[in-house]
């Protein structure tokens, strides 16, 4: 390995990254904030070359970025139009006609090591529980359209997580400024030529300018033109995700309230995104172009947004997969130039923060060492697979069979990793448990329960309270969380815009 970050008596490593947007201003603001004279930071970009800038809906992971740059959360949201997001609400996919939502939170409370869903499963059986939802205060409270921040020290039941629905267009620049003040160069030009080494590393991009920038490690956010790691190695996973277009439009707010979730609407060829902002409202079909044409796609969009459009609908091509190699060399990939998975669970920006804190656990200080790829590389195979699965999932645990689409993703073959979930689960309702990465146990008890995959059997453990006492704990807890959600302002009231907003 290369020496540590922590060696300040070398000069600072010249980092170049390619491509402003999301994912270029948040490594850039990030390696300028955590590595402080370490590093010399220069990003290239050019206003001519557009973003995706679809990417509205995010985790609650995004807070603790925001947290660790230093950024006021009110001042962040306001700039970027944002809103509280406390889940996402998946509409059809299970059944046609059927709804649930995949909340920030967890389901009640474990009692003797046993996961509540087991008690839940048992009562369910007996018929005397109600639905999953009710246990959730996080669902609950995106029902009500009501949001509050949690409370540091509130008893499990009551905690919950939130994330934030932002104009992604806005996100870019607002860090673009604070990036600047922190040290990083930028400069607005366009690549015209890549320099290598002998060894085929890049030593140098050439600007329209005429201007030469030299780097020791290269961040390529470029996205789908991936310019600086376009010939390494693509795992395609079209054949698990078959999505691979979107026809994308944002329309004027509804007159109902904001509401503090994004909604996935299953559609005959795919889903429909459906983000409220501040603003406006977000609206995109993601679609399989083997079931559904362009022009049929803009018109099922265009038919089912609520409000005017304020933009002409445009389409967007990709492919589900991923770079074998993310880190090359001496160029690192982040955000669409090293993968793309479609934004069913808003994962885009999270893989950027995932491959940020990657990048930062293994800078060299120095030429790059392959052990720093290796780690970096070993890390978001691990972060890709484990989203892929999940992703499937949303598709395959279906019984719909009233569209090609949907007749093909229900029967498709799908990866021995998520057979050996599901086939865990439907035994006797276990989760494996991970230490890192994204979607824990509630998130596959959420999609699992909300799709109709009901388990055989539960924890025997279970079985040890009274009927009686189960179904009191039971309503009692749901009472409890109803009481906890009348008392929080709306989502509006929370956002300042007004309580009937």
């Amino acid at each position: 390995m290369t020496a540590p970050i922590t060696d300040r008596s070398a000069p600072p490593l010249r980092v170049v990254i390619l491509g402003g947007g999301t994912a270029g201003w948040m490594t850039a603001i990030a390696i300028a904030s955590l590595t402080g004279g370490a590093t010399d930071v220069h990003l290239v970009e050019s206003e001519d070359i557009g973003i995706v800038g679809v990417g509205e809906a995010t985790l609650p992971h995004l807070r603790a970025f925001i947290t660790r740059m230093g950024i006021d959360e009110q001042e962040f949201m306001a700039a970027t139009q944002a809103t509280y997001k406390l889940g996402i609400e998946f509409s059809g996919f299970g059944r046609q006609g059927e709804r649930y939502i995949h909340p920030f939170g967890t389901y009640g409370r474990p009692l003797a090591d046993v996961g509540f869903h087991h008690f839940w499963l048992r009562a369910k059986a007996a018929r005397v529980a109600s639905r999953l939802d009710e246990y959730s205060f996080a669902v609950m409270a995106a029902e009500a359209g009501r949001f509050a921040h949690p409370r540091d020290d509130a008893d499990p039941v009551d905690s919950f997580g939130y994330a934030y629905q932002f104009d992604a267009t806005l996100f870019g620049p607002y860090l673009r400024e604070r990036a600047i003040a922190r040290g990083v160069r930028r400069t607005e030009d366009k690549v015209v030529s890549v320099e290598r080494d002998e060894r085929g590393r890049v030593a140098a991009l050439m600007l329209e300018g005429g201007e030469r920038v030299e780097g020791e490690l290269f961040v390529d956010c470029s996205g789908f033109r991936a310019l600086l790691i376009g010939d390494a190695e693509w795992e395609d996973w079209s054949h698990w995700l078959p999505c691979d277009r979107a026809v994308a439009v944002p329309c004027e707010p509804a007159d109902r309230g904001i509401e503090p979730f994004t909604r996935a609407i299953a559609m005959p060829a795919g889903w429909r995104w459906r983000i409220p902002l501040r603003h406006r409202i977000g609206n995109g079909y993601v679609y399989s172009s083997a079931h559904c044409t362009d022009d049929d796609a803009r018109a099922a969009l265009l038919s089912a947004i609520e409000g005017s459009p304020l933009t002409e609908p445009r389409v967007l091509r990709f492919r589900a997969g991923r770079r074998r190699n993310g880190w090359t060399g001496n160029v690192v990939s982040i955000g669409l130039a090293s993968g793309f998975l479609e934004p069913l669970e808003s994962t885009s920006i999270y893989l950027i923060q995932a491959a940020i804190t990657a990048l930062l656990e293994n800078l060299p200080h120095g030429p790059a060492d392959p052990g720093d790829s290796d780690a970096f590389n070993d890390q978001m195979d691990y972060e890709y697979a484990r989203i892929r699965d999940f992703l499937i999932l949303h598709y395959h645990a279906t019984e719909r069979a009233d569209s090609s689409f949907w007749n093909h993703v229900r029967t498709m073959d799908i990866p021995d990793s998520l057979t050996e979930k599901l086939e865990l689960w439907r035994r006797c309702a276990v989760v494996p448990q991970y230490r890192r990465g994204l979607f824990l146990e509630p998130s596959w008890i959420s999609v699992m329960i909300g799709q109709g995959v009901i388990p055989e059997g539960w924890d025997p453990r279970a079985e040890l309270p009274s009927q009686d006492g189960l179904e009191k704990a039971l309503a009692g807890l749901a009472q409890h969380i109803a009481s906890g959600v009348r008392a929080m302002p709306s989502h509006g009231a929370a956002l300042g815009l007004g309580a009937n907003v």
